[in-house]
C-alpha cells in the first residue's frame, strides 16, 4: 500500500466545493482507491499517479491498494460504505464484465458512482513478422479465408486485448484459434518467434516492438494516428471504423456516495489530470490523460452506461463467459 504526502487545498477547488456543508467537512481521513488489479500493470501504474496527484489536492493522503482480479476489486467498492473513502480505479474491462460474468454479486450498471474517466490508451493491431497481408485488408482477408488455422493472443476474457480481438474476428466474419495468456507480454514474445500469429495489444506494450521492425503493425484503435507512431495509420483510415476502441481507465465510488462528495473527488481529479508529473508519465507510457469533458461526472455517468451497452451483443455472439 502506497502514501502519498498531502497538501493544502488549492483556492480553485475550495471554491469548486465550498456550497455543501458535507463538501466542506470531507475528508477527515485517509481516502483508499482500490486498483483492481495486480501491482505493476497499467491499471496500478494509472492508479499510483493519479492518487498521488489527487493528494496535492485534498487535505488527507491517497492510498493504493491493489485487489485482483478486477471483478474482485469491483465487488470490494461495490460493498464499501458510500462515504468517498473507497474509491475503485478500473478500466474497460469492467464494461465487459457485467456481460462475462453471469452471477456477479454486485450491479455493475447501478451500483457504482463515475467520479471521471481518467485515461484512454489505443490498442494496436499486430502480428508475426512475416506475416502475409500488406495492410489491415489484407490481415481481415486473410482472417476471413483462414480462420481457425490462424491463431489470436489474448490476456484473458474480458481483457482489452480479448475485447480488441473480438472486433477483429467480428469484422473478419470468421473466428481465429484462441491462445491465451498472462498478460500480453508473453503474447508479444511469442509474436515476435513467430509461434503466434496475430495479437491486439495497447500501444504502451507493443510501440517499442513496432518501432523497431520486430512485429508487423497494421492498425491503431484511435481516432487519429498516434504521435508515437505517426507511420501507423487508424481503423478508420484502413477501412475498418468498426474495430475502434478505447482502453480507457475511470474512478469510480460506491452508489448512493454523496453527490457533494462526488463532485469534491471530481474536482479533484480535474485538477491532478492536469500535473506535469502524471501528464510526462502518461506520454511515457502511450496514454492520454482524459480531457476536462471526458473526466467530467455527466460525460462518465452517461458512458459508463454506452460501454456496457456496446459491448453487451459482442460478448454475447461470442459465447464465452467467465463463469
Amino acid at each position: 500500500m502506497t502514501v502519498f504526502r498531502r497538501s493544502l487545498l488549492p483556492a480553485v477547488l475550495a471554491a469548486a466545493c465550498a456550497a455543501p456543508a458535507l463538501a466542506q467537512e470531507y475528508p477527515t481521513r485517509t481516502i483508499t482507491i482500490v486498483a483492481g488489479a495486480a501491482a505493476g500493470g497499467p491499471t496500478d501504474v494509472i492508479s499510483r499517479l493519479v492518487a498521488e496527484a489527487m493528494a496535492k489536492h485534498l487535505p488527507q493522503p491517497v492510498v493504493v491498494e491493489n485487489i485482483g482480479p478486477a471483478h474482485v476489486g469491483a465487488q470490494r467498492v461495490a460493498q464499501a460504505r458510500p462515504d468517498g473513502y473507497t474509491l475503485l480505479m478500473t478500466n474497460v474491462g469492467m464494461a465487459a464484465g457485467a456481460t462475462l460474468f453471469r452471477r456477479l454479486s454486485f450491479d455493475t450498471l447501478n451500483g457504482f458512482a463515475p467520479l471521471g474517466l481518467v485515461s484512454d490508451a489505443a490498442m494496436t493491431i499486430i502480428a508475426k513478422p512475416g506475416f502475409p497481408a500488406e495492410n489491415l485488408a489484407g490481415l481481415v482477408a486473410e482472417l476471413n479465408r483462414r480462420g481457425e488455422a490462424l491463431n489470436l493472443g489474448t490476456a484473458g476474457l474480458g481483457s482489452a486485448a480479448n475485447l480488441c480481438g473480438l472486433l477483429l474476428q467480428q469484422a473478419a466474419g470468421n473466428r481465429a484459434t484462441i491462445v491465451g495468456f498472462r498478460g500480453t507480454a508473453p503474447a508479444i514474445t511469442e509474436l515476435m518467434a513467430g509461434r503466434l500469429d496475430l495479437l491486439c495489444d495497447q500501444a504502451t506494450n507493443t510501440a517499442p516492438f513496432i518501432r523497431d521492425n520486430r512485429v508487423r503493425a497494421f492498425a491503431v484503435t484511435s481516432p487519429q494516428r498516434l504521435p508515437g507512431l505517426p507511420n501507423i495509420p487508424t481503423t478508420a483510415e484502413a477501412g475498418a471504423p468498426a474495430i475502434s476502441m478505447s482502453t480507457w481507465h475511470g474512478l469510480y465510488a460506491p452508489a448512493g456516495t454523496p453527490e457533494a462528495v462526488q463532485q469534491r473527488l471530481n474536482a479533484a481529479l480535474l485538477l491532478a489530470l492536469q500535473d506535469e508529473r502524471l501528464r510526462t508519465r502518461f506520454a511515457e507510457l502511450v496514454t492520454d490523460p482524459a480531457t476536462p469533458e471526458r473526466a467530467s461526472l455527466a460525460f462518465h455517468r452517461r458512458y459508463h452506461a454506452e460501454e456496457i451497452a456496446r459491448w453487451r451483443p459482442i460478448i454475447t455472439a461470442a459465447g464465452s463467459f467467465a463463469d
